[in-house]
């Protein structure tokens, strides 16, 4: 139903600064500037920095995952070592690291990563949500599917074009937290079709030539074109 991918956004309060961080520190170039926004290519994806501002806004404090191919994780490690206090865990066959971005987003870059650039993707995406059963049953309604469950049952993994992890609110790995207000976008061959799977569960549903944009019970954006 949802074939890829195509954005994640974050609020940055101060546009100037976060640009600095992600073109300093992760070396991703701009691709798009306009007033009050800007956007990086990571791989297939996009990655939007937006000011406060109209709905849908950026997620805030949003934890999500790049991906490194693993040959170059090192390298990662050591580089950001020099400015940041990392938090690395490993997963038993890959590893990943933590640090923050100037707005409070947590950052995790894992050695999980194909092909021959630094970074290659946005893997994965935490959102916090208030009902867990609620948010599975959501987005399992759009193809995600179950593919780990936290011990307390407060915490579940959806495999889909993007890693899900649906978060009641808590602390993660370094003590990251799910996103509020997150503004995803995905590619899908027939967007009426995404609408109609959760259109008795959505809180607001938008739609225009070839495009359609649906918020979730927790406030969160699915733009799907």
């Amino acid at each position: 139903m949802l074939s890829a991918l195509s954005w994640l956004a974050l609020e940055a309060k101060y546009l100037d600064r976060a640009r600095e961080f992600y073109e300093t520190h992760l070396d991703l170039a701009a691709v798009d500037d306009r007033d009050g926004a800007v956007a990086f290519d990571v791989g297939d994806a996009t990655l939007v920095l937006r000011e406060p501002g109209d709905v849908p806004r950026g997620g805030v404090h949003t934890h999500y995952a790049l991906a490194t191919p693993p040959d170059r994780y090192d390298a990662w490690y050591d580089r950001l070592a020099a400015s940041f206090d990392l938090t690395e865990f490993d997963f038993g066959g890959t590893r990943s690291l933590y640090f923050y971005d100037p707005d409070g987003n947590c950052v995790e870059i894992g050695s999980c990563g194909r092909g021959g650039a630094p970074i290659s993707d946005v893997f994965e995406i935490a959102l916090e949500v208030e009902d867990l059963s609620r948010a599975e049953s959501f987005y399992r309604a759009l193809g995600f599917e179950v593919t780990d469950r936290g011990d307390e049952r407060r915490r579940v993994r959806l495999g889909g074009p993007v890693a899900l992890e649906l978060w009641e609110p808590q602390l993660g790995i370094a003590d990251a937290r799910g996103g509020v207000h997150v503004d995803v976008g995905f590619a899908a061959d027939d967007p009426e079709a995404v609408v109609d799977a959760v259109a008795d569960r959505a809180c607001e549903i938008e739609t225009g030539d070839e495009w359609a944009r649906v918020r979730d019970p927790d406030g969160h954006f699915l733009t799907v074109q």
